[in-house]
């Protein structure tokens, strides 16, 4: 009998070496991952806090414009969301601002992630707030009805910190998005079919006073934006959703830094253009090019000021655009569009 169950303990033994091994099931992903350098305790509001909105026109980062997002922050917690990418900014923004408590990078994957109660508290308790650039369509989709833009709003119009983004993130600043959504529409292709199944147009993900009533762009001279930028005008006119909107599109490597009051300032290596839209296009149809006139624009350099409350500038160039049969002109000097 002995022998019987020492063999049957032998085989037992075998057995469960030779069975493969058994694993607990995955755990579900969060849909966000988070990145901090710094403490990661939650920092007091510092008494000096005063909000402040940064307006970047993508490409190289400019150094001035989150020194200028901490120096009115004054401490405390800096949050950067995106939904892809990496955690790049953390070290970058650490270095340019000691006095902040941590710097986070939260990238929100899905709507669960941006529902999530750790993500909800990260923002609603950060001081500072920057949206990366990616692909704006994502941050429209995932986002909305979502925690993240009821935090996000909480920091612009409650809380008052400084909040500010860069190309995916500047879009989805003002209160009109081009989401490209289909793909990124060209000038030309806009121009000659306003309804071009690219011509994607979204609003209100984000509750900034600021951004009411427009519609921000950045990449602008580099990728020769101006033409679709006026073909969004005249959509959003179209769409009923303003009579006379504006836009503000931005140079690479250039920020503008607003103040509460609507004062901007000039930082970075390029310019910014203000278009103001007269009313509704003159010819506007699918497939049938873009006739559009009197486009009133205010070019603003590196020194120059602009304010987008009473949209107003100094230190700049105001010329007019028009559009004929989906051919763009200037009144500039030179006849220049930028």
């Amino acid at each position: 009998m002995r022998n019987r169950l020492v063999s049957m303990t032998l085989v037992s033994a075998a057995v469960c070496m030779l069975a493969p091994p058994i694993h607990a099931a995955p755990r579900p992903k969060p849909g966000y991952d988070s990145f901090i350098v710094g403490n990661p305790a939650d920092a007091s509001p510092p008494p000096g806090m005063s909000s402040g909105l940064v307006l970047m026109g993508g490409g190289l980062y400019v150094d001035e414009a989150y020194q200028w997002m901490c120096q009115r922050a004054g401490g405390g917690d800096f949050v950067v969301i995106r939904t892809t990418g990496t955690d790049a900014y953390n070290p970058y923004i650490q270095q340019l601002c000691p006095q902040m408590d941590s710097v986070e990078t939260i990238i929100i994957t899905t709507v669960a992630g941006a529902n999530s109660p750790y993500v909800t508290d990260q923002i609603h308790n950060a001081e500072a707030l920057w949206i990366a650039g990616g692909d704006q369509s994502t941050y429209v989709n995932l986002w909305r009805g979502t925690a993240v833009q009821t935090e996000v709003n909480y920091l612009l119009n409650s809380k008052g910190v400084p909040v500010g983004g860069t190309s995916a993130g500047l879009a989805v600043l003002s209160q009109f998005i081009y989401t490209g959504e289909l793909g990124s529409v060209t000038s030309s292709q806009a121009l000659a079919n306003p309804f071009h199944r690219y011509v994607t147009l979204d609003r209100d993900l984000f509750d900034s006073s600021l951004g009411m009533d427009k519609l921000y762009d950045s990449h602008f001279v580099t990728r020769d934006r101006m033409g679709r930028t006026i073909v969004f005008l005249a959509r959003i006119i179209d769409n009923g959703w303003s009579a006379q909107p504006r836009d503000i599109g931005i140079d690479e490597h250039t920020a503008i830094l607003v103040t509460p009051n609507g004062a901007g300032t000039m930082v970075g290596t390029g310019a910014a253009y203000f278009l103001q839209a007269p009313g509704p296009a003159e010819v506007l149809a699918p497939k049938v090019p873009l006739t559009y006139h009197n486009i009133g624009v205010y070019k603003v350099p590196q020194g120059g000021t602009f304010n987008l409350s009473s949209w107003n500038g100094s230190g700049g160039v105001a010329y007019t655009l028009n559009v004929d049969a989906g051919a763009l002109t200037s009144t500039q000097a030179g006849g220049s569009i930028y």
